[in-house]
């Protein structure tokens, strides 16, 4: 479904609006509180701001980890999709978060992909057919001085040709 509407909303908007009102509307986003505030018409820089309020807050008056973790899964991931475009396959593969005080006001996390990262994602790509890459992030207050959480997040990507073949692989696999 939402594959569908992206594809629909870019014929008459540029990919950062899509991606940021596609989130900021999103049912499922929506629940985690966290809304994207800025992305660059590049889709390298995204700020995603995680206010607390009454919908996540914990039982001590802090924001609720899960709010925290749930308004940052998904970003890089559909991040990276939108950069790398349709000949490449992204998946989430693992996240960990590590709590390190209490957050008692508006958490803003920034997500970065450098021009060069994203070129040696795609030449080991078309190396090796796959990679897992690691991101690392702080989950900060707004003058990224205090860090209220640090998530790493690894990512499997793939062409979509070695993605195709391995699917047939693990199928034919199974069949025996």
């Amino acid at each position: 479904m939402y594959k569908q509407a992206v594809a629909f909303l870019s014929k008459f908007l540029s990919a950062d609006k899509v991606f940021k009102y596609g989130f900021n509307l999103s049912p499922m986003y929506r629940r985690s509180v966290g809304k994207v505030a800025k992305l660059s018409e590049d889709l390298h820089h995204a700020t995603v701001r995680i206010p607390l309020n009454y919908k996540n807050k914990n039982y001590m008056g802090a924001m609720f980890g899960g709010s925290m973790f749930s308004a940052t899964d998904p970003i890089y991931m559909i991040q990276l999709i939108q950069i790398l475009g349709n000949d490449y396959v992204v998946w989430d593969k693992a996240a960990t978060i590590r709590y390190r005080r209490p957050a008692y006001e508006t958490v803003i996390a920034h997500f970065i992909f450098s021009k060069e990262e994203i070129d040696d994602i795609k030449h080991q790509v078309t190396i090796s057919g796959e990679l897992d890459i690691i991101k690392h992030l702080n989950l900060t207050d707004h003058t990224g001085k205090v860090i209220f959480a640090e998530l790493e997040k690894t990512m499997y990507v793939a062409s979509k040709e070695h993605y195709k073949k391995k699917l047939e692989e693990r199928q034919a696999r199974n069949k025996t």
